[in-house]
């Protein structure tokens, strides 16, 4: 029985019949009478096929089904035909149905370990796939955001320069600057997105791992702004709270969510001019864009994926997320997120 264990990893089918032969030679082979052999029969005689059912039960959940239906036929046969062969009476009907009851816990138990291997693999896929739903809704978002916000930029700085190049070359001249900066920091975002992506590539060269430009934050609010004001948006960006280093998730989620407000204002809101409020509380950061312009006559939440996608940012970060018109008009667009609490606050508190 011990000399079968290295056998059953690499050819269980052999080490099955192995264990039928040496069983049943241990029972054909026992010496004395009758008597003595109802004796020793009653005294476990059949015994030895346990090791038989040991390595039913190990066929059953690592084999294909096939070999297993195969193997446990066989092993019954053998079995039901040695022990009409050598138990006689009332003993026949004991030790049958014994080695049967054995037999069906070991396949039972064989069965029971290839379902929790199969739940536990399927389980597996099911995580790689969220995995990879998740990846792609965050590029997804990613693109959206950068996107959207540049191309709509460019949508009215172009609209702007083809109105007044015949009469005003200069205003011309700075929306096509406008225009390529813009698509200058489009492109060098794309191109990020993309190196990124890339990396997971095991072939991908040296020169294709270039390293990365650090994500945007609210560092980078001023900037946006800038840009969106040569769109005709002058926005107002009012800080309070102590400004700190917040974590990157956090930072970067703000950032956007600052970005998409600013495009659906640019492209719904018919106005010249929105407040941004950021305030970096002690348990959480507050990020507020509101406008004066159509409000929800502006359709802004009817199409398009802006509003959804910030909801889900915000969500992942279990924060809230509201957007709506404002009673006195505008649009408000209001993100709590929560903030990891500080290292040194947690230890004292300790």
């Amino acid at each position: 029985m011990s000399l079968l264990a290295g056998v059953m990893r690499r050819t269980p089918l052999l080490a099955l019949g192995l264990a039928l032969l040496g069983s049943t030679a241990v029972v054909v082979g026992t010496p004395g009478s009758v008597h003595e052999g109802l004796v020793a029969s009653y005294q476990g005689q059949f015994l030895s096929y346990l090791a038989v059912d040991l390595v039913l039960g190990f066929i059953v959940a690592t084999c294909p089904r096939r070999a297993s239906i195969v193997a446990v036929a066989v092993s019954f046969a053998v079995q039901l035909l040695v022990i009409g062969g050598f138990a006689h009476g009332d003993n026949l009907t004991v030790n049958g149905v014994i080695a049967l009851l054995a037999m069906a816990a070991s396949c039972m138990a064989g069965l029971l370990s290839r379902e929790r291997r199969e739940h536990a693999v399927a389980l597996r896929s099911q995580e790689v796939a969220e995995a990879v739903t998740a990846e792609r809704l965050r590029i997804a978002r990613e693109l959206h955001d950068m996107v959207a916000h540049s191309i709509g930029i460019i949508a009215i700085q172009a609209g702007v320069g083809s109105r007044v190049i015949q009469t005003q070359p200069a205003e011309a001249y700075e929306a096509l600057r406008a225009i390529e900066a813009t698509s200058r920091e489009t492109l060098s975002g794309l191109r990020r997105t993309l190196v990124s992506l890339r990396q997971a590539d095991p072939g991908a060269t040296v020169s294709e791992q270039s390293p990365l430009a650090p994500s945007p934050g609210l560092a980078d609010v001023e900037r946006l702004t800038a840009a969106t004001a040569d769109a005709g948006l002058r926005v107002d960006v009012r800080l309070s709270g102590e400004q700190r280093p917040l974590p990157a998730d956090i930072d970067l989620s703000a950032y956007r969510i600052v970005q998409e407000a600013l495009t659906n204002v640019v492209r719904h809101a018919g106005t010249g001019h929105c407040r941004v409020a950021i305030d970096y509380g002690d348990e959480e950061l507050s990020v507020e864009v509101v406008d004066d312009g159509r409000g929800a006559t502006g359709d802004r939440s009817a199409h398009g994926f802006g509003i959804i996608g910030m909801r889900e940012r915000v969500g992942l970060l279990g924060g809230h997320l509201s957007a709506g018109p404002r009673p006195e008009g505008g649009f408000r667009i209001t993100a709590r997120l929560p903030l990891p609490e500080p290292v040194g606050v947690g230890v004292e508190a300790r």
